[in-house]
Order: C-alpha cells, then structure tokens, then sequence
C-alpha cells in the first residue's frame, strides 16, 4: 500500500513558488519512451554517442590515484587554467582563470547566478523559446521570469530589440539569453550583442549569456560569437558553458561561468553552500578534454551537420511540416500544418510513430506551434526517423 502523503496534506509549509512549479513538458513525453519499444528518441538534448575512450581514461587515472577527496571551491588551478587557454586558442580572447569558476553543470551555473542576482519581488527577461530549466530556477528564487519571444520565418529567428528593452523596469536585474540557442540554433547577431551590453551598462542589468552551444555551429564557422569578446572583465556579464554538449559529456555534470572579477569569491561561498565543490577527477577528464580532444570534436560538429542537412532536405519533401533553418546547437524547431496540442502530438507520434520529438510549448513563448528535433545523433538514424515521421504524417 502507498502510505506517501498527498502534497495538499503535507503538515509543514511549502513555498507558493515550490508549489506552483511546472513539470517539464520534455520530460512528460520523453517518460512515454519508457513503455514503448523500438522508440528514436530526439527529444532530450543529448546525443547518441558515449564520451570517447581517453577521457573516460583520464577519470579512471584520477580515482586510481586516489583523488577523491574535497578539492577547490571554484575549481581545480589545472582546469581553469586549461579553460582560460581554451579561450585564448578559439576566440583570441584573454580571459584570465581568475574570472573562471568550475561548477557541478551548466544548470548549476544558472543557478548560482540567479542565486546571486535574483530575488523576491524581482524579475529577470528571457529571450524565448528557450531551455525552461532557467524559467523555473528564476521562479524558485521568487522571482519572476518574463519572456520575450522569438519569431520565425523561412529565414531563421529574430529578435525585436525594441521588445527586449521594453521588458525590462526598475526590478529586472538579469536578462537571460542563450546564442546559440536552445530549443531555435538561434545567433545572436554582433549589432544586438553590441547595443544589448550597452543598455546593461547603463541600466546596471546583468548579462546571463548561455554559450552552452559555442562550438556547433556550421556553414564555414568554427565558433560561435561570445559575449567575451566585446565584454570588459568588469561589465556585467555572466558566461555560462558546460562540457555536456562539445564533448558528449551530458552525465558528468561539469559546467563552468566565466563572472566579473568582483563577484568570482561571491559565486565560490554559494557553491560551498550548494555543493561543496565538484569532484577532482570529472575535472581531471575535463582538462584532457580540452588539451586532447580537438580532433574528436570536429568530428562530432561534422556529424551534426550531416545529421541537421538530412532533416532539412527531408523535411522539405513534406507537404505539411515547416522548418525554420538554425546555423547553430543541434536542434531544429518544426511546424506541423493541423497539429493541434503540440503535446498531445508528440505522445500521439511516440505511441503511432516511433519518435521521440519535444512540444515547442515546454520552451515558453514563441514556441507554442512547434515541436522540436534533436539532431545529434548519426545521419543513418535520423534518417530512419525522417522515415517514420513522414509515414506517421501521410497516415493521417
């Protein structure tokens, strides 16, 4: 018998903003894969591949040599000095591994941030569609998340400057943006980064810039634009990035914020009380992902690229679904003529199907009339799926 209490007969007191927190739209579909066999599942952001052989080897050396124990708050010297090399080989920007705090993910990354900057009664504008998770790490602080949104056309997604400025009044205290982005391959383009970091200047905001996605971009470009390179090591910006995505390395939990000087102490008393610090060996295979894994990298981004091409030409030769082209990420947002709830669609094609793709609604405004494919997985198998999806659709 499930003797577990009710939420509403709980005999202690929840926060409202705990109470009213969403479940993940994402999540809800993906658990349907759980019962359904022969699933190909491009709905969570991650792809098909393990983490390559020698940075697994490199962790495995780390614990062998027993290093297991509490290490740096803001991270190993080793790590931090790797990243701030990392910076200086791919953009040709000096930052210095004093700004640079590792963290435990690139969700905790945000969440230090918002921890740092939000609070009751505040609020923070994020550019939308976007990774929800921000959304919700924004409301626990009891703050309110705005959203501006998107559009999209045949040409790819823009945004409305003008909008963004106007979200923001004397409680904002952050905007958040992720370039490239999560769930759209968005760019920000240079003219918007410029004229963005000077409205933060002048109206004291803080930059939440999400560059998880940094390195995959496509169509002759080897990184994507970083606010670090037009932002001073004292301008308000906060960049966050995470080993999960460049290096397939999703569950190894390694992120890290690149923060102004002044705040870098600030940030590593908040990971004391979060987490006590990362573990020395994940940041051992960090740091050999780094220095060993160029090679491997390019490869995956080509493999991508392949992958997001096979969507495009594929999707072209379906009568009812729209693409809205990404330079960027490993995502692609879909439009399906006579949808309807773009949750029930994804569960419907899941069950009839046998693909896995995410309701556009889970990633906020603009992104209620889409749903979203990810493409990190080999051109082979998305191909397999581009099969299933197109026969799903003529079947109905």
């Amino acid at each position: 018998m499930n003797t577990a209490p009710r939420s509403d007969a709980l005999q202690f007191q929840v926060r409202p903003e705990i109470k009213t927190l969403p479940d993940s739209g994402i999540v809800e579909v993906w658990k349907m894969g759980f019962t359904v066999p022969d699933v190909i599942g491009l709905w969570v952001g991650e792809g098909d591949l393990p983490t390559t052989r020698f940075i697994c080897d490199a962790a495995a050396q780390s614990l062998n040599a027993g290093e297991t124990f509490y290490t740096y708050k803001g991270g190993i010297p080793e790590l931090r000095q790797g990243l701030s090399a990392y910076y200086k080989r791919h953009w040709n920007i000096d930052v210095s591994d004093q700004r640079i705090i590792v963290t435990s993910s690139g969700m905790n990354a945000m969440v230090l941030i918002v921890q740092t900057l939000c609070g009751a009664g505040d609020n923070a504008v994020c550019i939308s569609p976007s990774w929800p998770n921000i959304f919700a790490a924004i409301q626990v602080m009891g703050a309110e998340p705005r959203q501006v949104a998107l559009t999209g056309d045949e040409k790819g997604w823009h945004l409305d400057m003008e909008k963004l400025f106007a979200a923001c009044d004397a409680r904002t205290k952050a905007i958040y943006l992720a370039s490239p982005g999560n769930p759209t391959g968005w760019v920000m383009p240079e003219d918007q980064r410029r004229a963005l970091l000077d409205f933060a200047r002048q109206k004291r905001i803080a930059i939440i810039a999400d560059e998880v996605y940094g390195r995959l971009i496509y169509d002759g470009r080897s990184v994507a634009p970083s606010f670090l390179e037009i932002a001073g090591p004292d301008d308000p910006v906060f960049v966050v990035n995470s080993f999960s995505k460049t290096w397939a390395m999703t569950g190894w939990r390694v992120g890290w914020i690149v923060a102004p000087q002044a705040i870098t102490h600030k940030l590593e008393m908040l990971i004391e009380y979060n987490t006590s610090g990362g573990q020395t060996f994940t940041q051992r295979a960090c740091v050999v992902a780094l220095e060993q894994g160029e090679e491997w990298v390019k490869w995956m981004i080509d493999r991508c690229r392949q992958s997001r091409d096979v969507v495009m030409k594929r999707v072209a030769q379906m009568n009812r679904v729209q693409v809205i082209p990404a330079e960027a990420a490993f995502y692609l947002m879909l439009r399906v003529e006579d949808m309807g709830d773009a949750t029930d669609f994804c569960k419907r094609l899941v069950v009839d199907g046998r693909v896995g793709l995410a309701p556009g609604t889970a990633f906020g405004a603009g992104g209620e009339q889409y749903v979203r494919l990810c493409y990190a997985q080999s051109p082979e198998r998305i191909g397999l799926a581009m099969d299933r999806l197109a026969k799903f659709l003529s079947d109905r």
